[in-house]
């Protein structure tokens, strides 16, 4: 049983990146971030778990004449925010995924 401290070894290993995968999850979904359009005349805000939590219109957009492009304002403030939540999730949970030699085509 020579390989038995080397299973051990790795299987804390395991453990300890599960730990700090939850802890990182976790840090996301407290964080805030804000995205907006039209210079800044439209700014949505959201969670790290892709919640909309605020959304703030200057006065200045709002013209009932061109709701059509208030709206595209805040699609476009929408959108912005929630790249932004998955680029920061995709950056901080792929380090624990990139050293890991994953086979294709087990199955």
């Amino acid at each position: 049983m020579r390989g038995g401290g080397n299973m051990n070894k790795m299987m804390k290993q395991m453990q300890k990146m599960q730990k700090d995968m939850m802890k990182a999850q976790e840090e996301l979904q407290d964080m805030s971030f804000e995205g907006t359009a039209g210079g800044g005349m439209v700014k949505v805000t959201a969670n790290g778990k892709k919640e909309i939590t605020d959304v703030q219109i200057d006065e200045e957009v709002v013209d009932p004449e061109d709701v059509e492009m208030l709206q595209d304002l805040i699609l476009a403030a929408t959108n912005d925010v929630i790249k932004q939540v998955e680029d920061k999730t995709n950056d901080t949970m792929g380090q624990f995924t990139k050293g890991l030699n994953m086979p294709g085509g087990m199955f």
